[in-house]
């Protein structure tokens, strides 16, 4: 017989996922940990007011475009920046949870890297929240921002004074777009389709909505997108093998043909 099955690769997918319950309960205590972290960071209101406008005025001497820019194209009608705060509201969990069941089921090597970097980043930004509060610019006189998800709903947040469920001022960095840019770059690490780049429109359009409904300042984005390059850099990402890259438009991965060569010859 000239077919013969070859034994799985050492770290393939089938060895690398890690016990389902196990990575529940650490999903859930990440998230647990995150939520009580957040509430450690309240109680500062003259702070992240003073750092506010600190970032914008930082913002504006160094000649980055005003997010009254993007604000002024979804108040162009009710309908878009309805649709805006909704994306805000809706897609920023499920999108990640979503990100994350995949990789687990389909490249679970990729799963724990990806954990790994989002733990980090996520981290990470929760000692920025607390060493440096800071005010949205919905919030923010100076700005000229209006607060569109009180105009034209979904909110997800309450009176500040009173919102005992979120810290609003945790502002930098922004997680909507870090955790939407490692969506991204692990889809596009992790597949071999020749679209995956378009994963990119996701945190591209999450950028405009955190500052076009003035929930964030491009300086947020642009901290979280250093953060999470250093946590990139960091923690290395899984060497593909037979099973997790899997066969590239028909042909065998440059492993595969090699361990068929080798076999052939041994006959």
């Amino acid at each position: 017989m000239n077919a013969r099955t070859e034994p799985a690769p050492a770290g393939s997918d089938a060895i690398a996922r890690p016990p389902l319950v196990r990575e529940l309960l650490l999903v859930a205590g990440l998230f647990l940990v995150y939520k009580f972290g957040r509430q450690l960071a309240t109680g500062h209101t003259g702070e992240a007011f003073h750092n506010a406008h600190r970032v914008w005025d930082f913002e504006r001497a160094v000649h980055l475009p005003g997010e009254g820019a993007v604000q002024s194209l979804l108040l162009h009608g009710d309908g878009l920046a309805h649709l805006a705060n909704t994306y805000y509201a809706a897609v920023h969990f499920p999108a990640t949870a979503a990100f994350l069941i995949w990789l687990y089921l389909r490249r679970p090597a990729h799963y724990v890297w990806a954990r790994r970097v989002l733990a980090a980043v996520t981290a990470a930004a929760l000692a920025l929240h607390l060493l440096f509060p800071l005010a949205p610019p919905r919030m923010l006189a100076a700005t000229g921002l209006v607060d569109t998800a009180r105009l034209y709903g979904p909110s997800v947040y309450g009176d500040p004074a009173t919102d005992s469920l979120s810290n609003q001022f945790a502002a930098m960095p922004s997680l909507h777009f870090g955790w939407a840019l490692m969506v991204a770059v692990g889809l596009i690490v992790a597949t071999r389709s020749r679209w995956r780049r378009l994963w990119l429109a996701h945190p591209l359009l999450t950028l405009l909505v955190i500052v076009g409904t003035a929930n964030h300042y491009w300086l947020d984005a642009v901290v979280a997108a250093a953060l999470l390059a250093l946590a990139l850099a960091v923690i290395p990402v899984p060497h593909r093998t037979a099973t997790t890259a899997g066969r590239v438009h028909g042909t065998l991965v440059p492993a595969q043909r090699d361990e068929q060569a080798l076999v052939g010859a041994g006959r």
